[in-house]
């Protein structure tokens, strides 16, 4: 099989599972439709109470693994670009922040989480924010036409990153920046959690290393990169969603000693020179 016939069965699975995410409302952390309190995991990812509060309930269904809009320093007037929408959370955050005279652009492959955004926002009255269908590997968004660009946990499922972030340096704006959250491996996992992520298609599904990650952001033409936080995405977990932390650790058949420190939730901050 090619790798390319390999990376878009990947993009169907991934399609397929965030579908049924939209439809059901519930979590990417695990099998079982509760195993995530939404409200509970965004906090601990670093979504404040008011942020929370200040969109509706729908939009929030627990996918992030940061909370990266805070970290935009977003104005007025600004046009930012949301990569992978998903139920509209990030969007119509920043959507607040830049003010009716501003513009958001969500940007989703699967439509059921597109439909679930927009009518999201059109029950909110948010009517500068457009969800639009697209890759991430092919912008449905012209060249140097947005000041910032944010996604949340996404990136880690493109099977070809390094065109994602030459993507965001072709939309972006001389001097506009980009904050993501994201999911990076500190080394490889053992090859049975790896299998069982791949099959899984969730919170670290495609992760690439660390420093190959960067080195693809840099590559693209993005500059100044700043770490703005790292954590580990299985403690994370664990402390959320005990349960399916336990049980991805069982099926593995890896002492859970050898995995802690390898997933790392990570966001970070860079500019388009």
């Amino acid at each position: 099989m090619t790798q390319v016939k390999q990376g878009e069965e990947v993009v169907d699975q991934v399609r397929k599972h965030y579908g049924a995410i939209a439809v059901t409302g519930s979590s990417c952390c695990g099998p079982a439709p509760s195993c995530c309190a939404p409200a509970g995991m965004s906090r601990q990812i670093g979504y404040g109470v008011e942020d929370l509060a200040a969109v509706p309930q729908e939009a929030d269904l627990g996918l992030g693994c940061g909370a990266p809009v805070g970290h935009l320093a977003l104005k007025a007037g600004e046009t930012v670009l949301d990569l992978g929408s998903g139920p509209g959370l990030d969007a119509l955050l920043a959507a607040s922040l830049v003010g009716p005279g501003g513009r958001v652009i969500g940007v989703d492959m699967t439509p059921e989480m597109l439909a679930r955004a927009r009518a999201t926002a059109s029950r909110a009255g948010v009517t500068h924010v457009d969800f639009r269908e697209g890759r991430l590997e092919a912008l449905p968004v012209e060249d140097s036409s947005v000041d910032a660009v944010t996604s949340n946990c996404v990136i880690n499922l493109v099977p070809d990153k390094a065109v994602v972030f030459r993507e965001v340096a072709r939309v972006l704006r001389p001097g506009g920046r980009v904050v993501v959250s994201d999911i990076v491996l500190e080394r490889p996992l053992p090859e049975a959690v790896a299998k069982d992520v791949l099959a899984w298609v969730g919170c670290v599904a495609g992760a690439a290393r660390r420093d190959d990650y960067f080195r693809m952001v840099e590559a693209a033409g993005l500059s100044d990169v700043t770490l703005l936080a790292d954590a580990d995405s299985l403690a994370v977990l664990a402390e959320v969603a005990p349960d399916e932390a336990n049980a991805l650790v069982a099926r593995s058949g890896v002492p859970r000693e050898e995995l802690l420190g390898i997933v790392r939730s990570v966001t970070w901050r860079a500019v388009k020179r």
